[in-house]
């Protein structure tokens, strides 16, 4: 498997250098017909942002704007691609990888799976480490900046005190939400002017490799974050109403880890090849 160099969350076929025709995949789903479920006590989606595109270089320039410090002499961290689930582009990879991004389509057998997980969860539970951070999502097209935030806020201790800049954007909305609940934290957002305006500068960035569309464009895709907290792997998804923990892991084995679990997705779907895998790495 070759991840595309490039992907939206709007349904449009990628054209770049690592598209390909493939046989019809299963029933896609769009999300703006999908609700968080009704046991989040929430309502459902109304404000609508332009999708987010799955690009390392416009992820890098977002993220600095939003706060996010990549010039540190010891540790500058950013995100890259990852273009296979294959270890030799693991190896590739700078480590220790501090979370990874993964996007993928929504089709109707990776929403049975998630209903299931979902059943599961609530009759067996789960453990959670209580510094996990996680959202809800609330705002339509709004999973690519969900996934970086959860990314960013759950990267080891040290890396964030050297790379959150004080006072920034990301600085001032995690501290205002460090005990908040996930429901709280996405109310939080909703009545965020600054982060609203940011995205949306995002999405009409230069650095962008494929037409925004228009705000009501189809959506089929979405972003979640794999990430390393106490221990184990969590993958952070705001459409989802807790972390999901995936079992023991470390820095050094995060990237592994969270390929494997993409894995499993990818093998849910077989003809589809609507994937694209970023990780925050070392750079330096």
């Amino acid at each position: 498997f070759l991840a595309p160099l490039f992907g939206t969350m709007t349904d449009q076929t990628n054209n770049g250098p690592s598209s390909a025709t493939t046989a019809p995949s299963s029933e896609e789903v769009p999300t703006e017909h999908l609700t968080i479920p009704s046991d989040h006590e929430t309502k459902k989606i109304s404000k609508r942002w332009f999708p987010l595109e799955s690009n390392p270089d416009l992820m890098n320039k977002y993220i600095d704007r939003l706060g996010w410090d990549s010039s540190g002499t010891d540790m500058q961290y950013k995100f890259v691609d990852v273009f296979s689930t294959e270890p030799w582009a693991i190896e590739m990879i700078g480590h220790p990888v501090a979370s990874v991004i993964f996007l993928y389509k929504i089709t109707s057998v990776q929403e049975e799976h998630r209903m299931k997980e979902a059943s599961e969860i609530e009759k067996n539970g789960q453990t959670l480490s209580p510094r996990v951070w996680h959202t809800i999502q609330r705002i339509g097209n709004a999973c690519g900046t969900i996934g970086l935030l959860h990314a960013l806020a759950n990267v080891p201790d040290g890396l964030s005190a050297v790379s959150i800049r004080p006072d920034s954007w990301l600085d001032r909305f995690y501290s205002a939400a460090t005990d908040m609940d996930g429901i709280s934290r996405a109310e939080l957002l909703e009545t965020d002017g600054d982060i609203e305006k940011m995205h949306e500068s995002a999405t009409r960035d230069e650095a962008n490799q494929t037409g925004r569309g228009t705000v009501d464009d189809r959506v089929t895709t979405h972003f979640i974050c794999f990430t390393h907290v106490d221990g184990n792997m969590y993958e952070l998804d705001g459409r989802k109403k807790c972390p999901i923990n995936h079992g023991p892991t470390d820095e050094m084995g995060l990237l592994k880890n969270a390929m494997s679990v993409v894995k499993n997705f990818m093998e849910r779907d077989p003809n589809e090849v609507h994937f694209t895998i970023l990780a925050l790495a070392p750079t330096n």
